[in-house]
């Protein structure tokens, strides 16, 4: 009897259980034929970003929705493999693609549950959903990846499945795969992880986004710690290991593009160049990009305009607090958060919430959670922001939205984000590479490269340009020029009446060519392109490069009243500073694809290697001569500070100091340095050239040039030396002053009665450069 009572319900058990078979063999004899194809796993073709390099190997840059480094599996450690298989699929090596425990488990579950809530996704079937289903949690869906897993198992090795896995699987940050992972997170190779981190990385696949240990990093714990006390149960590691990883904190990088250094205008550029060669292929399919850029002169760069934006900034006083929130009567860390949520770091500049304020001291939250205190010291650049007098919008008190950043020292102080801008660019004036590229203040600010896209007034960095074409017109370092005061009508300027002006106000007489350009004197300058006519110059700069567009022939061009930028400036004074030679800036040396094959190669001509020669070899000699002056004893003498010879340039400053300048070279390199404000306006009375941009060339020149021994500039064939009368101008033996001319252009003997050698620009006016060149002979 109690026989008979059980034969029925088996019978039927097995009954269903052999319909549900025949169901699930019949399903998949239809299905099956319609999987897609394994070609995309056994071609495996990741998107892998856009890298780009430095001159040096190292990586300054990435773009693409996807950040991935593709590795063998080879090259994982085993340490890594264990963990991910003790997180994810113990029983990887064991099973067919599917765990057929795990799957009557979760089936269960989720019967109970009356919802498919429960998954059994074993790795070789999240392989199959990464690359061909939607992650929706449908019985369809899991059937077919179910079928899928086998169709891959049958296909691939259980080797070549864990690496698609480790390459392919989503971890948060836009990390696609270990290998990136681990360098976002941890800024590591993976065979420079540890227990630990490997741990908290093979936790990262069931939840990217709720163990992300950048935003979770509590949840992100408790994960880590279960794939931990796994490992333990597994045997793949030993008790005292668990412990040692259980207690070792962790480091996770917050700033997932924490390159070697901060080049992001100059990443920019190239983004840009690869972009419109290959379009939206460029962020997929892992070229990568060596530049001319090094590091070392980026960093110098990139630190020298930090420091001279900051200097400038702090010359001109505080401006009071950035915004004001309300703060409750007990206000959280949450609430403080929440305050500053829309404020973002710059570099070293922080944002912060005023607590309590009183006349020795501001208590403050600094954003991420830290509590300051600043004292006397820190508050001396916002002493006048202290205290009832204060203006009401500018006032520090409790709410305040400021910045704040350490001292030289490492001591708290109150800052502030500068308003004016600033740029830095240098080049290898043999061949035009750029070594360093600043574009602006903070690209996370701004992202206007103001290197390659401002067009703004040169002032007097330009007059080089003009002198050099009075050379070529029969001018020399020592044809006296009158400094006296001239007047024009509209008609000669193209616009309205002038009457140039010196920087001080003050006329000095006759002085030499080369006492001008040191002393940076204005009329001399006027009358210079006087003689050899604006029409002549503004065809004469277009051998360094420049746009005649931009530079109509009127005498203002003297003064630099065109427009240029500073890539352009570089480019020209590169001429200078290789004897004459133009060559043209670049910033590329080679594109590879992901293989490594060179798809594209730069071939730059060289400074007498192919280069065209844009300027006589004798006349870059003597401009580079003379603006070494301009360092020795002009206005660029701050720059002596570096304590070597070979140093030349000219500073620039225009109208209202709207721009300030400085363009200059030393051995092996050119550099120039640029500020003003996006919107122009004055900088502030006496920012010139010399106060605002020199300091940050020499900052920049001091550290990369530090090493570099001088190479001392020989004359070329066909210039001569001569010692003169610095009054007259004319050779003579006794004469207190020595200079280089062009052999055909050497002055006559000193007469008996001591006349100058005058040039254009006497009280009477400027003579036509055909008479000039005849008086010289």
């Amino acid at each position: 009897m109690f026989s008979r009572w059980w034969v029925f319900p088996t019978v039927l058990i097995m009954a269903a259980a052999l319909a549900a078979a025949l169901v699930f063999v019949f399903a998949a004899v239809i299905v099956y034929p319609a999987l897609p194809s394994l070609g995309v796993l056994t071609d495996y073709q990741p998107k892998v970003p856009l890298r780009i390099y430095s001159s040096e190997g190292r990586l300054i840059g990435e773009f693409g929705e996807e950040r991935r480094a593709v590795v063998k599996i080879d090259a994982v450690p085993k340490a890594m493999r264990d963990a991910i298989l003790a997180a994810e699929d113990e029983r990887f090596y064991q099973h067919g693609g599917v765990d057929y425990v795990g799957v009557m488990r979760a089936a269960l579950s989720n019967f109970v549950s009356g919802g498919a809530r429960q998954g059994a996704s074993t790795i070789t079937m999240q392989v199959a959903r990464n690359f061909f289903l939607s992650k929706e949690k449908t019985l369809t869906r899991k059937f077919n990846e179910m079928l899928l897993a086998f169709k891959i198992e049958h296909s691939l090795t259980k080797d070549q499945i864990l690496e698609l896995y480790v390459n392919q699987i989503y971890l948060g940050q836009r990390a696609y795969g270990f290998a990136a992972a681990a360098q976002i997170y941890f800024g590591k190779t993976l065979d420079q992880l540890s227990v630990a981190e490997t741990a908290m990385l093979a936790g990262l696949p069931k939840a990217p986004s709720s163990f992300n240990p950048v935003v979770n990093p509590k949840r992100a714990r408790l994960r880590q710690q279960y794939v931990l006390r796994r490992m333990r149960e597994l045997d793949f590691i030993s008790d005292e290991q668990w412990q040692a990883a259980d207690k070792q904190p962790l480091a996770v990088k917050r700033n997932v593009d924490d390159f070697v250094v901060r080049a992001d205008h100059f990443a920019e550029m190239v983004r840009q160049v690869l972009y419109e060669r290959y379009q939206e292929d460029a962020y997929t399919r892992g070229f990568r990009v060596y530049t001319t850029l090094s590091t070392a002169h980026q960093e110098a760069a990139y630190a020298a305009v930090r420091k001279g934006v900051i200097e400038y900034d702090r010359r001109h006083g505080y401006r009071g607090a950035q915004s004001y929130v309300e703060l409750g009567p007990q206000p959280t860390d949450e609430d403080f958060e929440d305050a500053l949520q829309d404020e973002t770091e710059s570099d070293d500049i922080y944002p912060a919430l005023v607590l309590e304020v009183s006349s020795r001291a501001v208590k403050i939250y600094r954003k991420g959670g830290e509590m300051l205190e600043i004292g006397a010291d820190g508050l001396k650049f916002a002493q006048r922001m202290l205290g009832d007098k204060a203006p009401a919008n500018q006032r520090l008190r409790r709410g305040a939205v400021i910045r704040i950043q350490k001292n030289e020292k490492g001591q708290w102080q109150i800052a502030q984000l500068p308003q004016v801008e600033a740029a830095l660019v240098s080049v290898d004036p043999q061949d035009g590479a750029i070594r360093a590229l600043v574009g602006g203040f903070d690209f996370g600010r701004n992202k206007y490269n103001h290197i390659t896209q401002a067009l703004r007034q040169p002032g007097s960095s330009f007059k080089p340009f003009i002198y050099s074409a009075a050379l070529e017109k029969g001018f020399t370092p020592a044809t006296i020029i009158n400094d006296a005061p001239l007047m024009f009508d509209a008609s000669q300027t193209g616009s309205e009446p002038w009457e140039p002006k010196n920087f001080d106000g003050k006329f000095e007489g006759p002085m030499r060519l080369r006492t001008a350009l040191v002393k940076s004197r204005n009329v001399v300058s006027v009358r210079i392109l006087q003689a050899i006519t604006p029409q002549y110059a503004q065809d004469y700069i277009t051998r360094f490069g420049f746009d005649a567009k931009y530079h109509p022939p009127y005498l203002t061009m003297a003064l630099g009243a065109g427009n240029v930028t500073p890539l352009q400036m570089v480019g020209g004074y590169a001429i200078f500073a290789n004897g004459g030679f133009r060559v043209n800036p670049y910033f590329i040396v080679r594109i590879e694809d992901a293989k490594g094959a060179v798809m594209a190669q730069a071939r730059p001509e060289r400074a007498g290697e192919g280069a065209e020669r844009a300027i006589d070899a004798r006349n870059a000699f003597i401009m580079t001569n003379i603006m070494q002056d301009v360092v020795k004893m002009g206005t660029a003498a701050r720059a002596n500070q570096l304590g070597r010879t070979d140093l030349g340039g000219k500073t620039g400053t225009t109208n209202e100091f709207i721009d300030a300048w400085f363009c200059g070279f030393g051995t092996g390199l050119v550099a120039v340095a640029w500020i003003g404000f996006d919107n122009p306006h004055t900088l502030g009375h006496n920012e010139t050239g010399a106060q605002a941009a020199l300091p940050m060339w020499i900052g920049y020149m001091g550290k990369v040039l530090k090493d570099v021994e001088e190479q001392p500039r020989s004359a070329p064939e066909g210039v001569v030396q001569a010692r003169i009368n610095p009054e007259t101008g004319l050779r003579d033996p006794e004469g207190r002053a020595t200079d280089y001319f062009y052999q055909e252009f050497l002055p006559a003997e000193h007469d008996s009665g001591g006349a100058p050698l005058q040039a254009p620009g006497a009280p009477g006016g400027a003579r036509p450069a055909e008479e000039v060149k005849s008086q010289l002979f």
